[in-house]
């Protein structure tokens, strides 16, 4: 019977793989090659256009683990796609992605159900992305909802370890080096690949013990921030969220 902070370690890797799995998919390479896009152009203007057209800092303050020249250079560089048309065109993709990998999942819509409930009932406060991809409206089908859904409550983790990552003092950069990282679209990802895919200079200077340390403990930090959001769920729906991610996310 799992509780709200151990169901938050539990879904952490299922969601983390699955929520931005459309990201970097062929339905995502095919979109930039529709609308004449560069892949970081669409990912910056899709992922982060629920914000509204904003200056590029403002996205780099969110955008907490990218270095702000990247952030302007992708942002502005995909302009020719207003926000509005930029979340509808990566919306479409999610849901297009989720099709074609949890289409023969017969758990979708009980799934969408448990993460709505999440969803809905978490507070935004500390996860501005979070805020704007809930206010996205859901779509009726199944599985296009539970697509979005694991995507929104990613957001949500996401948003909040960034919180602990700073609170810690780390720099960004240290703590994707300090670490390993397991629920990213790419799977089981070292720090310095994670590091290089975020567009930060090479070389890196490889954390110390004492960064280590301080970076285990955020990701303690992040599972007790997580936790209050799955406390509206009752420990028998805890532990079928987990067990309906543990069968229906995508590798």
């Amino acid at each position: 019977m799992a509780d709200p902070r151990e169901t938050a370690v539990a879904v952490k890797v299922p969601i983390g793989q699955a929520g931005g799995g459309f990201m970097v998919s062929r339905e995502a390479k095919a979109a930039c090659e529709e609308y004449g896009l560069g892949p970081r152009e669409l990912y910056f203007r899709g992922r982060f256009g629920v914000l509204g057209e904003c200056d590029a800092d403002v996205v780099t303050s969110v955008a907490v683990f990218f270095p702000h020249e990247h952030v302007k250079e992708s942002w502005d560089g995909g302009r020719k796609l207003s926000v509005e048309q930029a979340v509808e065109v990566y919306t479409r993709i999610c849901h297009e992605w989720g099709q074609r990998k949890l289409g023969g999942f017969d758990g979708c819509a009980r799934l969408a159900e448990l993460l709505e409930t999440v969803a809905v009932g978490a507070s935004s406060v500390g996860a501005p992305l979070f805020a704007g991809w809930r206010a996205v409206p859901l779509p009726g089908d199944p599985v296009a909802r539970v697509t979005q859904l694991l995507h929104v409550v990613r957001e949500l983790r996401g948003g909040l370890h960034a919180n602990a990552v700073l609170a810690a003092g780390l720099h960004p950069l240290e703590a994707t080096l300090a670490a390993t990282h397991d629920g990213t679209p790419f799977g089981h990802s070292t720090g310095e690949m994670i590091a290089k895919f975020f567009r930060w200079p090479e070389p890196y200077t490889q954390p110390g013990p004492e960064v280590v340390a301080r970076r285990a403990q955020v990701e303690e930090v992040t599972d007790t921030l997580l936790a209050p959001a799955f406390s509206v769920l009752n420990s028998d729906e805890s532990d079928e969220l987990i067990e309906l991610l543990r069968f229906g996310h995508a590798d």
